[in-house]
């Protein structure tokens, strides 16, 4: 996995597109996340007290299409960059810098939006024996049962994955977000996924893979991206650091997102205003169903915030 997404000719790294060719997260839905995100910053910036500097770091950035959404209503303190493996895309503004590594340190706010669903993880399964072992997969797909699970796999799966069976082992999750949490000293950091919880973890794990915009066969050979659900909870409490995790549509509307049709008496005084505000509201709509993007965690951590500077 960890070669098929991020090594030579890897599905992250490739000079193309990117991302957006192959799957749609929020990000590439509409604008109206982009301004809920907009809200959350200001929100921030004045619990903090208005910074000097103010860091927006973004974590497995794609090609930088949020921050690029993002920069022409940030003040100038504003200190945009973009974490990612991939090189730096052609024309993407100066002002957001980019890099392979978190900053060292950050004050603002450290955002991660389907970034830990590709961080690199093993699938066990039982055999007959009833041991845990690892999953492989050929070139052509198909399944094979390898070595044994690791301490490490096993203690992870005794805590957060108690159910035998198939499981994906999330602790490379755990530490890759606990370390980018590290390096918040003020501020927040915020993961936005699709995941599940220890009191409903997947029977048969959640592994797969898209190809322009179609679901296939998880084949690590870098034509496809590879991705698992986020045991969130175990994600959360990896970075010990207080959290408030809500879903999706709930942290939308909280932001002013929420996917109201406008009433039809606008159609007859401002049809061209009706007509907009239909448009937003199916926008809306898609960020917010339940059944989708709707349904993904928003995971929030808050650090060196007073009880006099809390974000609502």
């Amino acid at each position: 996995m960890q070669r098929g997404l991020y090594g030579p000719g890897g599905f992250f790294v490739r000079d193309d597109d990117g991302p957006a060719g192959h799957f749609r997260t929020s990000v590439h839905a509409s604008p109206l996340f982009a301004g809920a995100i907009l809200r959350l910053i200001s929100q921030l910036d004045a619990a903090l007290g208005k910074p000097e500097v103010f860091d927006l770091v973004d974590v497995g950035a794609g090609r930088g299409e949020l921050l690029a959404a993002l920069l022409p209503d940030l003040p100038d303190r504003v200190r945009a960059t973009a974490v990612e493996v991939a090189p730096r895309p052609r024309g993407l503004d100066d002002r957001i810098a980019w890099r392979r590594d978190v900053p060292a340190e950050v004050t603002g706010l450290l955002l991660a939006t389907e970034w830990l669903d590709n961080v690199p993880l093993d699938v066990v399964d039982v055999d007959d024996a009833g041991r845990l072992r690892k999953v492989l997969v050929d070139e052509k797909g198909s399944e094979s049962l390898g070595g044994a699970a690791d301490a490490a796999d096993e203690v992870w799966l005794a805590r957060w994955w108690p159910r035998p069976g198939r499981a994906e082992v999330g602790w490379p999750r755990d530490t890759a977000w606990a370390d980018a949490v590290h390096h918040v000293r003020r501020g927040a950091a915020l993961a936005i996924d699709y995941g599940h919880l220890r009191e409903s973890r997947p029977a048969l794990g959640t592994l797969t893979a898209f190809r322009d915009g179609r679901q296939v066969t998880p084949v690590p050979d870098g034509t496809c991206d590879l991705t698992a659900h986020v045991a969130m909870d175990a994600v959360a409490a990896a970075a010990g650091t207080p959290y408030r995790m809500i879903r999706q549509r709930e942290a939308l509307r909280a932001l002013g997102v929420d996917g109201a049709r406008p009433p039809l008496d606008l159609a007859r005084t401002d049809p061209v205003g009706y007509l907009r505000a239909l448009s937003a509201a199916g926008a809306a709509a898609e960020l917010t169903e339940p059944e989708g993007l709707g349904g993904h965690w928003w995971l929030l951590h808050t650090i060196g915030i007073d009880e006099h500077g809390s974000i609502p």
